[in-house]
């Protein structure tokens, strides 16, 4: 039975019917996908309990229900996963562009049944940046909004370019098919969600650039109400474009000038150049994904310039080496032990991430294997560092005596991003994460050289990189900018498996910055440790550590456990921590869907 949004209340529904007098018939066309368009999301953002998900047949779980809705209707019209998550991310560039979109980049892992592939759509810095890039005239790193709110902050998008290789090789319906629903979405509108509109209203800086105040403020300034219909014309023929003639329509032309007369023509100019943004469709999108052995699971990630995997992974490794007494759940929450050791093998694992990962065609891996890293000897040398009160901070390992004279990256804010797991009638897999990296990114809109109303948003990816070239003492960072290279990322799109059968056993991963490693981790202990069903791990409140204080989900831990950390050396504050998690996980009967309480995402599926 299809799972619809509106079946988890009655209000919502009603809610749905009354938003979507306009603009909600269905676009019939003589072949492939006849797209109509759903009920729409209404619950606000804060933590509204979902219900999870029960389906037999395949399973869609994306952060916005429009955007899970398009990637069900091209998987009911025959489409595979990777079709699925193209529609999705396009119609998602439209409905959530806080997050992600064309103007973004992404990860994608796909299984096909019998191979995993994995595909790097991360931005790119332009051929001419050096380490001097984010230095202001006196040679001192600008701040991170400083930085951010620029024409310096945009990467060179990948998204675009990496989903078409895809397709390519993974796609089933025609590439022009699959942009249906974004297209009729921005041509005839879409309602504004309240976490939209809260966004919006929240947002000054995005007020500053003239595409978004005209697009999504009215002559107050005051941003469009919940409800609003909104439609985004420059966006529908762009879309048209890119469907019709491919990638070239994008990385060449009008719309490759429209990305670069913004960034260049900022109060604080980029050096984007068009050049840079044709070549990168040349690139390598497919790398070796990086499989590692938990348990009775194979747990698969991405590489770097990606430190997610390897982060899950020490953080999960260095567990094993700890003993702990007693239970490691009790009354729906982590015991404090082992709380404590998780936070520990956490500062052990960033320590390590901000030491080596970066872009592995600009940097080595420590002993020349990434899986160094990763050894179990490595890893228990690591895990005895943890004792029965916090280390305060941790210091970097040196695998296989090798030591590094690289500088340590400080901590620097991650955010935006979003997450999409699809499992297909055929049982073929993706997660996806992706991202414009802060909140609307940049804050600089392109109408993709349309002359029409509205457009896309991009990315301030480039504030990934370390804003200052070297450490206190003069240390080269690994993470610093570099021409052409790829900031290091936190996006840990995950796919598990059974180590002895091989069979595929869930589809996860989650935006928000660099808690997004704690995130995927918590549901995957939650799921494998715990045996909860994907909701309930999703549901779990967050925990996260970046080698420094210990942020716990506000108001979702008891005094007495906060109290029991400090007593045990812990600096911890509270924190709201939103996660957007998405998670499917195989059962007998079929799939089990969870989608994260603290945002608007669903699951569908028959």
């Amino acid at each position: 039975m299809r799972t619809l949004f509106r079946t988890v209340s009655l209000i919502v529904s009603l809610l749905g019917a009354l938003f979507c007098f306009t603009g909600c018939a269905g676009t019939p066309d003589s072949s492939g996908i006849t797209y109509s368009v759903p009920p729409q999301p209404e619950l606000p953002s804060g933590y509204n309990p979902k219900p999870g998900w029960e389906t037999t047949e395949f399973a869609v779980a994306a952060a916005n229900p429009l955007a899970t809705d398009a990637g069900y209707q091209v998987i009911n019209a025959g489409g595979s996963a990777v079709d699925a998550a193209i529609a999705i991310q396009m119609v998602l560039t439209l409905v959530e562009p806080q997050s992600s979109g064309i103007g973004g980049g992404a990860f994608l892992l796909n299984w096909d049944g019998n191979e995993l592939k994995a595909y790097n759509g991360r931005e790119t810095a332009p051929a001419s940046a050096d380490e001097t890039y984010f230095l202001d005239e006196n040679g001192n790193p600008l701040s991170y909004s400083e930085a951010v709110r620029s024409g310096l902050s945009p990467g060179i998008p990948g998204t675009v370019a990496m989903l078409y290789h895809a397709h390519q090789e993974q796609g089933i319906l025609p590439w022009q098919e699959l942009f249906k629903p974004a297209i009729t979405l921005a041509r005839d509108g879409f309602h504004v969600s309240p976490r939209l509109h809260g966004l919006l209203e929240a947002d000054e800086a995005l007020r500053q650039d003239s595409i978004a105040r005209d697009l999504y403020y009215d002559e107050n300034g005051e941003a469009l109400p919940v409800g609003n219909l909104l439609k985004n014309p420059a966006l529908a023929q762009l879309l048209q474009k890119i469907a019709d003639e491919g990638p070239e329509a994008f990385y060449t032309g009008a719309a490759a000038e429209s990305i670069v007369n913004r960034v260049r023509s900022h109060p604080r100019p980029g050096i984007m150049t068009v050049e840079d943004i044709s070549v990168y469709r040349d690139r390598e999108f497919e790398v070796e994904p990086m499989c590692n052995e938990w348990r009775l699971w194979l747990i698969c990630g991405f590489p770097p310039p990606a430190s997610g995997h390897l982060a899950i992974m020490q953080m999960l490794g260095i567990m094993e080496h700890l003993e702990i007494q007693g239970s490691s759940f009790i009354n729906g929450l982590p015991a404090v032990e082992w709380l404590h050791f998780y936070l520990e093998s956490a500062k052990l694992a960033y320590a390590d991430r901000a030491l080596y990962v970066a872009d592995p065609l600009y940097v080595d891996a420590p002993a020349g294997d990434w899986q160094s890293l990763l050894k179990e000897d490595y890893l228990a040398t690591r895990a005895a560092l943890i004792g029965e009160q916090s280390m305060d901070t941790a210091q970097p390992g040196y695998p296989r005596e090798e030591y590094s004279t690289a500088g340590m990256m400080e901590i620097q804010p991650e955010s935006g991003t979003s997450h999409i797991s699809v499992i297909d009638r055929q049982g073929n897999a993706v997660s996806m994460t992706t991202t414009i990296e802060s909140a609307f990114g940049s804050r600089i809109m392109s109408d993709g050289g349309t002359g029409l109303p509205g457009g896309f948003h991009l990315n301030n990816e480039l504030t990934d990189f370390s804003r200052a070239p070297v450490d206190e003492d003069g240390n080269l960072i690994a993470n610093r900018v570099q021409g052409g290279k790829q900031p290091r990322s936190s996006m840990s799109p995950t796919l598990v498996f059974d180590r002895e059968s091989g069979e595929l056993i869930a589809s996860l991963g989650s935006p928000g910055g660099a808690a997004i490693i704690h995130y995927t981790a918590k549901t995957m202990i939650g799921m494998f440790e715990w045996n909860l069903n994907p909701q309930q791990a999703i549901d779990l409140p967050n925990f996260v550590n970046y080698n420094g204080p210990t942020l716990l989900e506000e108001d979702r831990f008891p005094p007495a456990l906060i109290e029991a950390l400090r007593a045990m050396g812990h600096e911890v504050d509270e924190s709201p921590l939103t996660s957007g998690l998405q998670a499917i996980r195989v059962t007998k009967n079929g799939y089990y869907g969870g989608a994260d309480p603290r945002r608007e995402g669903v699951v569908m599926g028959d």
